[in-house]
């Protein structure tokens, strides 16, 4: 299937994450023995015209869009590798990052360690189109699509930094894996808490708003101050989750 995505009147390829590629965070990981397969598709650093990259290069952010169609990962739903962030430089504090669903249906599995490796918080999110999902800093994040549809998201995030997959492959994904029977708790974790179920956010001083596409707000990206500079803004995450 053609999975170029025409954006701004530009035609991009997509960096595209392969089953084999995250075979260390699966559940059942004897399905690769039926073979590789595409899972889903990665369209990073968009614009729709040079103005809008000139804005975006000047705020230091960066949009991109996933797509994940429905699939079955032996028996958890099709998901993402799963990555935690950087700190920002300067700060105790990693880089956040905010999502919107475009289309279908997600669910964003987020996790928080201490430093000694322990997980102290487990927080799912339902994500529908238009909700807005902020992924507040010290969190890593599994997405997974759990319909029979076409999950299509897209992320506002820093340029600042680079995703950090190692913990999820070293612990073999995140603390829970979502089947079609519930959770499964992650044996490789210690004490890991229950699942806390909240629902997604609006923050309407920020332009995240549901019904109201986020790259609109390259038009105001002061807005989103937030990606680069979490230490300014503990009363937003506080609120997050």
């Amino acid at each position: 299937m053609n999975r170029t995505l025409t954006f701004g009147g530009r035609t991009q390829e997509p960096d595209i994450r392969m089953l084999s590629e995250i075979e260390a965070v699966l559940l059942d990981r004897e399905i690769l023995q039926g073979g590789d397969r595409e899972l889903y598709y990665m369209y990073r650093d968009l614009a729709l015209s040079q103005r809008d990259r000139d804005t975006m290069l000047e705020h230091g952010l960066r949009y991109d869009i996933t797509i994940i169609p429905p699939a079955m990962l032996g028996r958890e739903y099709v998901k993402t590798a799963g990555h935690y962030h950087p700190h920002a430089p300067g700060t105790d504090m990693s880089y956040p990052e905010v999502y919107e669903v475009l289309a279908g249906e997600g669910h964003y599995m987020l996790q928080k360690l201490t430093g000694g490796g322990s997980v102290i918080d487990v927080v799912l999110v339902r994500a529908s189109v238009g909700d807005k999902v902020i992924i507040p800093p010290d969190y890593g994040h599994v997405t997974i699509n759990t319909s029979n549809k076409e999950l299509k998201m897209a992320n506002w995030v820093s340029r600042e930094f680079s995703s950090m997959y190692e913990p999820y492959v070293e612990l073999h994904g995140a603390a829970y894996y979502l089947t079609e029977d519930g959770f499964i708790a992650n044996p490789n974790y210690r004490d890991a808490p229950e699942v806390r179920k909240v629902k997604p956010k609006s923050f309407s001083e920020l332009g995240l708003v549901r019904g109201r596409e986020i790259y609109g707000l390259v038009r105001d990206l002061g807005k989103l101050d937030f990606l680069n500079r979490p230490q300014e803004f503990g009363w937003l995450f506080e609120d997050v989750l």
